[in-house]
């Protein structure tokens, strides 16, 4: 039998009983000199930090990023430096439009969030179980966030919202076939895949620039479930999802995915068929096909899910030398919005909490002081200003990235390339897709927008019809119109 452990308060006092409060008398007013239990109350009032506006329901463990493959022609990356090297790392995998209590088998779009201790820094790889979005401008995601939540008024979930904004934006076509097909409710966080969903770049040793889309492809084969018994799980076991992983994890049933990428040489992105940084569009693997990178294994649970799930903070701002950004518009955006969410919800030093924090050693060289849960010794007596001549860190030009070449006038420019450009991919994506899937597509689509006004039913199908006439017919067939 372990030892017997003393209970303490929060400055390390013992306490002598936990059970009973400190009174005037047996029957008399609690006296206000019990500090342990205001020091109990006030904390419990404290306990719960803003949930995230987005994402907020999740699951997480910690894994191992191992190199199989040879891409050092394409990054200096260190993570990739070798075969065979291994990079700590932890997953966050999350629900996007439901609060932290919801259920976790509704139709929805997955993040797939990755964070990798590497030796030169984190990289966080933001992503989610699908390779596009609905926008593929940040000035538009408040708006169709707000499609998502409640309703200001009656603050009830609101079918109408979401098809009343998807029917002015066609852009949003090809991530809504995908969230409606039977992908749009996996079986299980070890049965999707994941992808950066944006485009980012490379960079090698020569400086060269490539552009690329990361992919997380699952090895334990993809599995969807229908929505009947979905539903029936979001009823009995809300929490199916997040308990899974966690008990396969327990068991040793470690789950994997196989790390690969697209890479798209810099000078071919300008006269290429899609535009590249267009978030709604995917690259077709016949023009670049999947490069193996590296094995992803999950294969430890958190010890506590409030220090290693709900406090884990994740950016596209961190990228370490040899993986950059392209001019995608929601990743410009995310780049700044992300940190600036964890700022809020965690506080300025989110970042040297444990699960944040790099693991190389000394790495968090900044000149940033003070502010709330500053926990280790905020820079002693070092200095807090640069440039100076006590030996303080300074930048390193080596780590500086080619120039982007970027030309135009500034000015409020739509992404797509032509009048039909919206259409045509989720078009494709119907005809891969076969007869059953597609009954099945419509069906789940009709079941919400069955619930708007016929105008509306009506300005959908001609979109999807668009798209493919099968499918604007299959839709219409299944809400009864003509």
């Amino acid at each position: 039998m372990s030892e017997k452990k003393t209970l303490t308060t929060a400055a390390g006092i013992p306490v002598p009983d936990n059970q009973t409060s400190l009174t005037a008398g047996k029957r008399g007013p609690t006296l206000m000199q019990d500090h342990y239990l205001l020091e109990k109350l006030a904390h419990f009032n404290r306990e719960r930090i803003p949930e995230r506006v987005v994402h907020a329901k999740a699951a997480g463990a910690h894994g191992v990023l191992t190199v199989t493959h040879d891409i050092t022609k394409y990054t200096r990356a260190k993570l990739f430096c070798e075969v065979g090297k291994k990079t700590e790392m932890f997953g966050r995998f999350s629900t996007v439009a439901g609060e932290k209590g919801s259920a976790d088998t509704v139709r929805d779009v997955r993040g797939f969030a990755l964070k990798f201790y590497t030796e030169e820094g984190n990289w966080d790889m933001v992503g989610n179980n699908t390779p596009t979005f609905f926008i593929r401008d940040a000035i538009k995601f408040p708006d169709f966030i707000h499609t998502q939540k409640r309703d200001p008024q009656t603050n009830a979930k609101r079918d109408f919202a979401q098809w009343d904004f998807w029917s002015q934006v066609p852009e949003a076509l090809h991530q809504i076939t995908i969230l409606f097909s039977d992908r749009g409710i996996p079986r299980g966080i070890p049965y999707m895949n994941g992808y950066g969903s944006h485009t980012y770049s490379l960079i090698n040793a020569k400086n060269e620039r490539f552009w690329v889309k990361f992919h997380f492809k699952t090895q334990q084969g993809i599995q969807c479930m229908p929505p009947e018994e979905a539903d029936r799980l979001a009823a009995e076991n809300p929490d199916y999802h997040t308990v899974q992983i966690f008990e396969a994890i327990e068991r040793g049933d470690f789950p994997k995915w196989t790390f690969s990428v697209q890479v798209m040489p810099e000078t071919e992105a300008e006269n290429y068929r899609w535009n590249p940084f267009d978030l709604t569009k995917v690259w077709p693997h016949a023009d670049y096909p999947l490069i193996e990178v590296g094995e992803m294994e999950l294969n430890r649970n958190p010890k506590n899910y409030f220090a290693e799930v709900e406090q884990s903070a994740f950016s596209p701002a961190n990228v370490v030398p040899g993986i950059s950004f392209s001019p995608c518009k929601m990743l410009q955006a995310r780049i700044f919005s992300y940190a600036d969410a964890s700022r809020y919800r965690l506080g300025a030093n989110f970042e040297r909490l444990p699960i944040n924090c790099p693991h190389a050693a000394k790495v968090q060289n900044t000149y940033q002081r003070d502010g709330a849960m500053r926990f280790d010794e905020n820079g002693g007596g070092d200095p807090n200003y640069e440039p100076n001549t006590m030996g303080g860190p300074v930048a390193d030009p080596q780590y500086a990235e080619p120039p982007l070449k970027i030309s135009g006038d500034a000015d409020r420019y739509e992404q797509k390339r032509g009048v039909d450009d919206d259409y045509v991919q989720p078009g494709n994506l119907f005809r891969l897709l076969g007869a059953e899937h597609q009954a099945r597509l419509c069906k789940n689509i009709a079941s919400s927008l069955g619930k708007v006004p016929k105008d509306l039913q009506e300005k959908m199908v001609t979109h999807f019809a668009k798209a493919d006439p099968a499918y604007g017919e299959g839709v219409a067939r299944a809400l009864g119109l003509k």
